[in-house]
């Protein structure tokens, strides 16, 4: 797209330019949404890489005898439900272009109910806001820490990694947990950073592990949901597709309980590591011979509940030229945060002047 003194252009009219801040399900649905519509939109993200919590950790870990092993866990999101027809579609979608796979786990020994379809992207969780961020301009390790409204009317974002001069957009959309988007909002729209503040997000320690496979051949599950004790799901990582795990060895993600994580939040790592793992190896029903371990702290996990006093999605003031998407929203699922900012593109779409467009 041609750019000149102006801003960018496309066949002779002026393209709105939109900062969208928050590179996870929602923020990807909204920026593919409006890079689609023929806008010019950057995604920033604080991250290495995009996805939010959909996210699979590579790790390299040296065992007993020296060797170098390569592992992955999905230590986020464990797979992706689809009701809405919309979201069905693009998760067909993502199917036919490689980066996804229809997934049914087996759940505490029974196949779950194949009433709602599930997906797993591959190689990674990752893969699929990769997918819906083809060609959108992406800058990561971007932390936004200031949103100014200029004279003109326009938005000017800071980044805390950069000292040059802020940068311009005609719009911008937040898509990130309720408390830090609050943070951003609080100077231009009070009403909306104090109904996001009303939004509880509980946390989540996440358990990453690799034992020995061979005395774990009698287990048929891919994943369990422990009726008590510390944790909430249990996944053998291993037999999820494309997952890499060392020869032999079995790999596990082993998610706390929102009321365990709270109270355990600010634990030191490794006392948490030694609690989730005997609360795994209760979980397994046996003694696990480990080889590697670590922890995960997700600060802003899943929404507790949708706030009462949050006005209905999407958020819009197409006035301030400034949009709020997140699964925080809507509900705790990868479905419910690409809808709520595939919703946000849509209304942004409908307000937006037409030259602004194709």
């Amino acid at each position: 797209m041609p750019l000149d003194a102006a801003g960018p252009r496309l066949n002779g009219a002026k393209v709105a330019v939109v900062a969208v801040v928050g590179a996870g399900p929602a923020g990807a649905a909204c920026a593919a949404a409006l890079q689609a519509a023929g806008l010019a939109v950057t995604v920033f993200d604080k991250s290495r890489g995009v996805g939010g919590r959909m996210s699979t950790r590579r790790t390299r870990y040296t065992d007993a005898q020296g060797a170098e092993h390569t592992v992955h866990f999905d230590h986020g999101a464990q797979h992706v439900g689809a009701r809405h027809a919309a979201f069905v579609q693009l998760m067909q979608a993502a199917v036919q272009a490689g980066c996804a796979v229809p997934w049914q786990p087996v759940v505490d020994g029974e196949a779950e109910s194949p009433s709602r379809q599930r997906f797993l992207p591959v190689p990674g969780m990752p893969a699929l806001c990769q997918h819906l961020l083809r060609g959108v301009t992406v800058q990561l390790q971007a932390t936004v820490s200031a949103l100014q409204r200029t004279p003109q009317g326009d938005w000017a974002l800071t980044l805390a990694e950069h000292a040059a001069e802020p940068l311009p957009f005609d719009h911008v959309v937040l898509a990130m947990p309720p408390a830090q988007a609050a943070v951003l909002l609080a100077p231009h729209h009070a009403a909306w950073a104090e109904a996001l503040r009303g939004v509880v997000m509980n946390p989540c320690w996440t358990l990453m592990a690799v034992s020995s496979a061979a005395p774990l051949a009698s287990l048929t599950w891919d994943a369990q949901v422990p009726a008590a004790g510390p944790l909430a799901w249990v996944s053998r990582n291993h037999r999820r597709p494309g997952r890499a795990t060392p020869p032999g060895c079995a790999s596990w993600v082993a998610q706390a309980r929102a009321d365990w994580s709270l109270q355990h939040l600010e634990d030191d790592p490794q006392q948490v590591i030694t609690a989730l793992l005997a609360a795994l190896a209760h979980s397994v029903g046996q003694p696990l011979d480990v080889h590697y371990s670590a922890v995960h702290r997700w600060r802003y996990a899943l929404p507790a509940a949708v706030a009462a006093a949050t006005p209905p999605a999407p958020w819009w003031d197409a006035a301030l030229g400034l949009g709020v998407c997140g699964d925080g929203l809507g509900g705790p699922d990868v479905e419910s945060a690409w809808l709520s900012g595939d919703a946000l593109a849509r209304s942004m779409l409908n307000t937006l002047p037409a030259a602004t467009a194709r």
